[in-house]
Formats: structure tokens, sequence, C-alpha cells
């Protein structure tokens, strides 16, 4: 039997190359559905499901920075919309008809705030935790891409308000715990959350959510949309002049990271069990951002691996060594930034072509219409 020619090894990546990312989440779902679940203790169940919500959040990311050009600074603002609205539902659900502990403490005799009772009703929850970042994304994103505002401007104020609703949230003592935060659920919609069975139960929730996440940002790049997206990015004016509103792409891209980190906010509280301001401010941000650009901002997996890694950097050497391990995420954001822009996940197309290239065997003197293939071969290939 003869060993495949450079051509036809081309040929066959080019039809497998659609596929690849499919097969990636198969096994990627396989291994957190499935392997985490009867292999982890319980202790490793709850920190990885910390580092799935993380991951959630930065996937939509790595659609609205890697593949948009977005610099969304100010993804705690969408997390912590689902985080206080699936914590707000998870407190009064624990404290039943009287007011939660921290209002008793404040102030026994106040009545429960107006905007917290809708949130008794699991219905009115899960609509909230969806529909909330698409209404302040929709409103917010039209109004700085309509006005062409982009770039380091657009980090900026996506920050600033990261760090307003932060403060907000802080200075509101008896309606929103304050920098205390909300904490002490007992119950997840029914299930008691003390319960090992139950907590694996929201683990593969989480999880499934960051599988059908990577599947609707696998479809959207891929799509009419994902292409035009790019576009946008690299050369906005020329995708004005085809007839297109840049605006409007950005819009929709901006939308869907927002809800993402929305859910990944509403995962996270029931799993880690509080919620509080440091989560959502700016540091909270920064860290996303740094997680995306570690795994690698415009791969599909990279964003969720790397915001994983920094999961686990800060949940482990964070509680060994808290001083030192601000200084080591910053060494390490530096490095990828000076050596790896594309972040970790370009190293593997790199090792796949030194593979390639070390395999290969070329002739000695190719013929002209052997050339003139590879190189088509290595355009459809692109």
């Amino acid at each position: 039997m003869t060993n495949p020619t450079r051509s036809e090894k081309l040929a066959l990546t080019a039809q497998l190359k659609p596929w690849l990312p499919l097969i990636g989440i198969a096994v990627f779902a396989i291994l957190l559905l499935v392997v985490a679940p009867n292999v982890l203790t319980m202790h490793w169940i709850s920190n990885l499901g910390k580092y799935v919500c993380w991951a959630i959040a930065a996937v939509g990311i790595g659609l609205a920075w890697g593949r948009g050009g977005m610099l969304v600074l100010g993804q705690g603002v969408f997390f912590g919309l689902g985080a206080y609205a699936m914590a707000m539902h998870l407190t009064l659900e624990t404290a039943g008809d009287s007011l939660p502990v921290f209002m008793i403490l404040y102030d026994p005799l106040a009545p429960l705030p107006a905007f917290w009772e809708p949130f008794r009703s699991d219905v009115f929850t899960l609509v909230a935790i969806v529909a909330l970042p698409v209404i302040v994304a929709s409103l917010l994103g039209y109004a700085l891409f309509k006005r062409r505002i982009k770039g380091a401007y657009f980090g900026i104020l996506s920050q600033a308000l990261a760090v307003a609703l932060a403060v907000l949230i802080s200075s509101t003592i008896r309606e929103t715990g304050g920098d205390t935060g909300l904490s002490d659920f007992k119950y997840f919609f029914g299930f008691v959350l003390n319960d090992d069975a139950n907590k694996i139960m929201v683990f593969m929730i989480a999880a499934s959510l960051l599988i059908v996440c990577l599947l609707v940002v696998w479809q959207l790049n891929r799509s009419r949309f994902g292409e035009l997206l790019i576009a946008t990015r690299d050369a906005e004016e020329r995708v004005r002049f085809l007839g297109y509103d840049p605006a409007n792409i950005k819009l929709v891209a901006y939308v869907v990271a927002a809800l993402m980190a929305s859910i990944a906010g509403a995962m996270f509280v029931p799993i880690v069990g509080i919620i509080t301001p440091a989560e959502i401010g700016a540091a909270a941000s920064i860290l996303m951002i740094a997680g995306v650009a570690l795994g690698g901002r415009a791969s599909l997996f990279g964003p969720a691996l790397g915001a994983m890694a920094i999961g686990w950097g800060q949940s482990s050497l964070g509680s060994s060594w808290p001083d030192g391990w601000i200084y080591i995420l910053g060494l390490v954001f530096i490095l990828v930034t000076l050596f790896l822009p594309m972040g970790l996940s370009s190293l593997f197309g790199r090792a796949k072509g030194l593979v390639w290239r070390s395999r290969d065997t070329p002739p000695a003197s190719p013929s002209a219409p052997e050339l003139v293939r590879e190189l088509d071969v290595e355009e459809v290939a692109k």
C-alpha cells in the first residue's frame, strides 16, 4: 500500500475540517457529562461547575471579541444580571413567606421591596435571566454601535458600566445585601441543594448549557452571519459599502454574548452558593477577558478552555498563594500577548504544521501541473 501524497492528505483534511469542531464538541460533552461525574469527587465537581460557568461567558466573549473585534470589558454587567436574578429567586425560595434573613437584620418591619416580589415565580425568573440581558445589551449596543463607537472607547465604556453596577449593588445594602451579597441558598427550584445528587444535577445543567453555547457559536461562525462578522471586524467600511449595516451585525453578536454571560451568572449562583459585587465588577470582567486571551479568542474551544484554566488557577493558586497569584496571571497575560497573540490554541496549528512537514517527502522534481494542483488544494483547505 502506497503512502498518501501531500495533495491527498490536504484533500482529506479539507473534507474533514468542517466536522472537526463537532467531533471536538462531542468529545468535550462526553468528558463533562459522562466522565467527570463518575470520576471526580463532589469537591471537584463543584469547582468544575464554577469553571464551566466562566467558560459559558467566555464562549460569548470569543464570539464578540475574537470574531467581532469588540473588546467587551464589561461582561460582568450581564453576568451580574443573571446571577442576581437567580439569587433573588433562590433567596425567596429559601425564606418562604418571611423576609430574607439579611433584610430582617437591617429592618425586620420593612416590607419586601416591590422589585423582589416577581422573582418568587419560577417562570418569571427564567424569563428575566434571558430577557434582561437581551434588553440591556440591545439598548446599549444600539446606542454605541450606531454612533460608531469602537476600540478602546467601547472597552472603557463597557468596563465603566460593570464598575457602576458593582458600586450600585454595594450601596444598596437593604435591597441587595451590599458587599456581603446573597448566599445561604437551600433550594434550587424545589430541589435541596445540599443533596449530592442535586449538586450533580445542577452541574450537568451547566455543562449541557456550555455544550449548547459551543454549538450555537459553531453554527454562527460557519453561517453567513459569521462571515459578515469577520468582515465587519477587518473591513467595516467595505461592509457598509456593500449595503450591510455593521452596527446591526455587531449588535447581534453583542446580544448573544450578553445572553451567554447572563446564563453563566445564573448557573454560577446555585453551584457556588453566593454572589457578591466582587464577582461582577471590573476585576471579574478582566479575568474573563484574560481567560479568553489565554485560550485563543478567535478559536471555538480556546475561550472556554482558557477560562477554565484561569478559574483553576484562581481557585488553586489564589487560595494557596493569594499575594502571588495576581502576578502570575499578569505575567501569563503579558507572555501570551507578546508571543502568542492568538492564544494557546494557535500552538495546535503550529504543531500540526510541523508534523505534516516532517512526515512529507516531497518529490525531487515536481512537475508544474502537480504544483498547480497542490496550490489549488491548499487554497481550498484554507
